[in-house]
């Protein structure tokens, strides 16, 4: 009697649960075909290019009324709104942090430019710790599916490994005062941990305004001496 040669299928074994404040979430299946008529997978793909038709438009209408003609123009025109001007300002920096239609980096880099160093510095510290917060509460309450839905997979596998670590709270705290790591996604994915959120607002709170000092000021100061005002 001959018998079967074949090979017996392996089963993926779960793996050990981990212990710790940055237990690991679940890692997105890599069989799971993401489905492209999803709007809010189209919307997070297509507001790169909203937000760039907007700057444009904005640089248009600001050269075409003078307001981008002279730094002095700019800043009269903020000032001609009175309290509206840094309110749309701050709405305008939150909304950018939690759904990245302009970039945050441009508007961390336009508070200086557009209010003074230290006004500005202030609104971009309320405006984007606002903003971190929330995305915390949103992945807290909603999970990974939703940032899934935001963030590109392999970009979002690349940072869920940091969450394998015991010292991910010591990384997340080093990459929210350092401006080199995507810190949307970043606080995204803190919320989908065990991290308590005392320790993740004192991160927020005290970590955050190293970065913004150091990108907001310096390339605000760098922007100043590059255009010709």
């Amino acid at each position: 009697m001959s018998t079967s040669t074949g090979t017996i299928p392996r089963l993926r074994t779960a793996p050990p649960a981990e212990t710790g404040a940055a237990a690991r979430p679940a890692v997105p299946s890599d069989t799971a075909a993401p489905d492209r008529r999803d709007p809010l997978r189209m919307a997070a793909q297509l507001s790169p290019l909203l937000g760039l038709g907007l700057s444009i438009a904005l640089v248009w209408w600001g050269l075409q009324t003078g307001v981008l003609q002279s730094l002095a123009n700019l800043q009269a025109f903020i000032d001609s709104l009175g309290a509206w001007g840094p309110v749309a300002f701050l709405l305008a920096s939150v909304a950018s942090v939690v759904f990245p239609i302009v970039p945050a980096g441009l508007l961390v880099i336009a508070g200086p430019v557009l209010f003074g160093p230290l006004e500005g510095t202030v609104y971009n510290y309320l405006a984007v710790s606002a903003g971190s917060l929330l995305n915390f509460a949103i992945a807290r309450h909603v999970g990974l599916g939703l940032i899934e839905r935001l963030f590109r997979r392999r970009t979002l596998e690349k940072f869920l490994g940091w969450t394998r670590s015991g010292h991910f709270t010591r990384a997340f705290a080093l990459a929210i005062a350092l401006p080199v790591a995507p810190d949307d996604l970043l606080c995204y994915i803190a919320g989908t941990t065990r991290m308590r959120w005392r320790t993740y607002v004192l991160i927020i709170l005290l970590c955050k305004p190293w970065a913004l000092i150091a990108y907001g000021l310096g390339v605000s100061a760098l922007v100043l001496r590059v255009l010709p005002w």
